[in-house]
């Protein structure tokens, strides 16, 4: 009986430590799933309420970094421009500022030039960064691009420039003439080639000044609102009819062919003054005894079909290396001899705003000497495409000054 009961005994005992020992490996474990884990901290958890809703609506990209550094949010705006990388802020700059701020509480801000990721050519990012305090432990940066606003300030900033100058060229001489017609009061020959000089100079600053106002107009206006169907033949003859004097005082031919009934969709006003601007560079940089031509046709395109105006000179030629500057605004491949011709500067960035604004293009194939061709292609009006497909027109031609007509190999390169 005495063995038995000691077993016994032993027996409880060991059951309610074994049980004790069951219930304090619970409590255990429930405080280890209870107690936050280092990957736990990085998580929306952490946020204050509310944060993560208003950072999601926000244009500028967000980051969010604990007390080590470590990013806890980022918006997916921040891993395009390349400020977080393998989980930690990659720019310096921002992480000193990110520092100072959870030390002493301030509102920081600077502009910053980062280098572009993946292109390789050196190009600078402008970035506004903005850092604060996200409540004890956090500390929150904004960084905003500023590269496109940069860069239609500098824009900006040099088309005032170009204008001032400009207009001061006309403006002085101008200026200057007056007062020699004063000096040459009592001399009427003087004074009529002075008077001559000072019409040219008006009339250059009248070109400039219209110039201006129709690249504002192209610009702000949109073509769309009042577009409709542009017989292309009516506009090749307004382009020829404002360049027929000094064509005719030059000698030079201007012809028009290609295929009849062609129709644009656009602003008719708009689609004048481009084509026009190509005709009128045409005979003014081409030589005396020459022939401008312009030729429309239709061609397929895999947005549907456009109408390509083509306007070819025997001209001077354009360098290969402005060709792709000849559109900007105010640049001059010969500003001497575009002086001489009154040129603006300005003609080929409005012909290039309107095929842009009007869905299309403008291109240039160019020689040295041999001359030039400006392509404008623009959207064609379906209705009338198809009326024309069945009437079945064929192509005509007739030309300027009575000379023989052109066939298309002449008026295309």
């Amino acid at each position: 009986m005495d063995v038995n009961a000691a077993v016994a005994a032993v027996a409880a005992i060991a059951g309610a430590c074994t049980g004790v020992i069951a219930m304090l490996a619970f409590r255990w474990s429930e405080r280890d799933q209870a107690r936050p884990t280092r990957t736990s901290l990085h998580t929306d958890a952490v946020l204050p309420p509310g944060v993560d809703t208003v950072l999601s609506v926000l244009r500028s990209s967000a980051v969010v970094l604990d007390e080590s550094d470590s990013v806890v949010k980022a918006s997916s705006a921040a891993y395009a421009l390349g400020l977080v990388r393998g989980g930690k802020l990659a720019v310096e700059p921002m992480l000193h500022m990110a520092r100072d701020t959870r030390r002493d509480g301030e509102i920081r801000q600077v502009e910053l030039d980062l280098a572009r990721r993946g292109t390789g050519r050196g190009e600078a990012l402008a970035v506004s960064a903005r850092v604060a305090p996200l409540g004890s432990r956090l500390v929150l940066l904004l960084v905003e691009d500023l590269t496109e606003a940069r860069r239609i300030e500098a824009v900006r900033r040099d088309f005032v420039a170009n204008v001032s100058h400009e207009l001061k060229t006309p403006v002085g001489a101008l200026s200057l003439l007056s007062e020699a017609v004063m000096d040459a009061s009592d001399d009427p020959e003087a004074v009529m080639r002075f008077a001559g000089r000072m019409q040219i100079e008006a009339t250059r600053l009248t070109n400039l000044v219209q110039e201006l106002i129709d690249l504002s107009r192209v610009q702000n206006d949109d073509p769309l609102e009042d577009a409709e169907p542009v017989r292309v033949d009516e506009l090749v003859a307004e382009a020829i009819d404002r360049s027929r004097q000094p064509a005719s005082s030059k000698q030079i031919t201007m012809a028009a062919g290609g295929t009849a009934d062609l129709r644009v969709w656009g602003h008719r006003g708009q689609l004048a003054a481009a084509l026009g601007n190509l005709v009128e560079n045409a005979v003014n940089y081409s030589p005396a005894h020459t022939r401008v031509g312009i030729a429309a046709r239709r061609v397929t395109a895999p947005g549907g079909d456009q109408i390509e105006i083509a306007v070819t000179d025997q001209g001077i030629g354009i360098p290969d290396k402005d060709k792709e500057r000849i559109f900007e605004r105010f640049y001059r491949v010969d500003p001497a001899r575009s002086r001489a011709t009154g040129g603006t500067g300005l003609g080929l960035a409005i012909v290039k705003h309107v095929a842009a604004s009007h869905g299309g293009e403008v291109t240039v194939w160019s020689t040295e000497g041999q001359g030039s061709t400006f392509t404008l292609r623009l959207p064609e009006a379906g209705a009338v495409r198809d009326r024309s497909s069945r009437s079945g027109h064929s192509p005509q031609y007739h030309s300027e000054n009575h000379q023989e007509p052109l066939t298309a190999p002449e008026v295309l390169p």
